[in-house]
Formats: structure tokens, C-alpha cells, sequence
């Protein structure tokens, strides 16, 4: 099963981490605006340049093309860019049960990019990220700037892929209800290290 870890992993800001984030797990992230939540993620997945170590399962990440690691470790900006004019061409696949998880009806497909309200590319990109079927996840900031109801399909969606999947989730989050709902470890980057938090019963 998906299991990713980090060894002494050094970037920027960030000191030496070690984080083992085992299959279906989810670990929540927190820190200041600058402190480098965004920064980890993008050395997780290769796109930015890091020293020390990440495995997925019992891959070390410079062992594997960067396209095929990218393929593995899915991530989800926090401001997602599409390609297309219409929606239906960013998706490699989709499961209707998911888009209807999310809200939405089989027809969005085919919308317009452009007729999008910035709620619906943020729930879409993710549907987007799930299609091509990643074996761990991070996300920055899934739900930010949605209403209650659809954080809570967020929620629900990512936690029915990542048990489905048995797929380790990394979730960067400011919402501390969000993070009691959805986690079983979080943590908060202090001064360049990873800082265990108290979970709230």
C-alpha cells in the first residue's frame, strides 16, 4: 500500500524534515502566510530543487522520471490553470459518482471554462487531479474560499479517494474545525520545522 515518507528533506526555508504519512492517511499542514507550506509540497513533487529524500512506498523519488513521479504524487495548486476553452478536454477520465459528490451534473463537461465561477474551477480541478488517478495527494488549500456546503463535499470526496485508493493525503489548511473534521496528525512549519499539533476531540 501507498506509503510517503520525507528524510531530512532540505529546501528554501525548510531544515531538514523527516514525515511519514502512511497508506489513507491524512496529515494536515498549517503556518504562517511565508513559512513554506507551499514550498514542501512542490519539493514533494519534484518541481522545485530540495536535497535529502522522499519515497513513495519503496520508490525513492530521484530513482523515477520526473514525468512518471508527477504521474504518482498528485498535486493541487492553490490556483489551478486550465488549458482548454471547455472543461471536458482537462479530464483523462472522470467517475459521474464523484462529479455528483462535488454538486455538479454530467452536462458541466461541457461548459466553458470561462462561464465558471471561481467555486466551481476549484471544486473541478480537483475532480481533475483525481482523474488521472494519483497514488498520494497534496493539496494547498482544497476548500479556501468555498461555502460550508461545498467544503464539506470536498471533504468527503478526498476522503472517499484516499480510502478507496489508500492513498497518503498532505492537506494544507488554516481551518482548524476543517483540520479536527479531516485529519489523524497535523502539524504546523514553524521556523523551518515540522511542529506536532494537538488534535482537537
Amino acid at each position: 500500500m501507498p506509503r510517503l515518507r520525507l528524510q531530512q528533506l532540505t529546501c528554501k526555508r525548510l531544515e531538514s524534515l523527516d514525515l511519514d504519512i502512511g497508506a489513507a492517511q491524512i496529515v494536515c499542514l498549517s503556518g504562517a502566510s511565508g513559512s513554506g507550506k507551499s514550498t514542501l509540497l512542490r519539493a514533494i513533487a519534484d518541481l522545485d530543487p530540495h536535497q535529502g529524500q522522499v519515497w513513495l512506498d519503496d520508490r525513492e523519488q530521484n530513482s523515477v522520471a520526473p514525468p512518471q513521479w508527477r504521474s504518482w504524487i498528485g498535486m493541487l495548486a492553490a490556483e489551478s490553470l486550465w488549458w482548454f476553452d471547455s472543461v471536458k478536454p482537462h479530464f483523462a477520465r472522470l467517475e459521474q459518482e464523484w462529479l455528483e459528490m462535488l454538486g455538479f451534473e454530467l452536462r458541466v463537461l461541457d461548459w466553458q471554462v470561462s462561464r465558471l465561477s471561481s467555486g466551481e474551477r476549484q471544486r473541478l480541478a480537483l475532480l481533475r487531479l483525481l482523474s488521472h488517478t494519483p497514488r498520494a495527494l497534496l493539496l494547498d488549500e482544497p476548500s479556501a474560499n468555498l461555502d460550508a456546503e461545498n467544503t464539506k463535499r470536498i471533504e468527503a470526496l478526498i476522503q472517499h479517494y484516499a480510502d478507496y485508493y489508500q492513498a497518503p493525503v498532505l492537506w494544507i489548511s488554516h481551518d482548524a474545525d476543517q483540520i479536527a473534521r479531516v485529519a489523524q496528525r497535523h502539524y504546523r512549519l514553524e521556523a523551518g520545522r515540522l511542529v506536532r499539533q494537538e488534535m482537537s476531540l
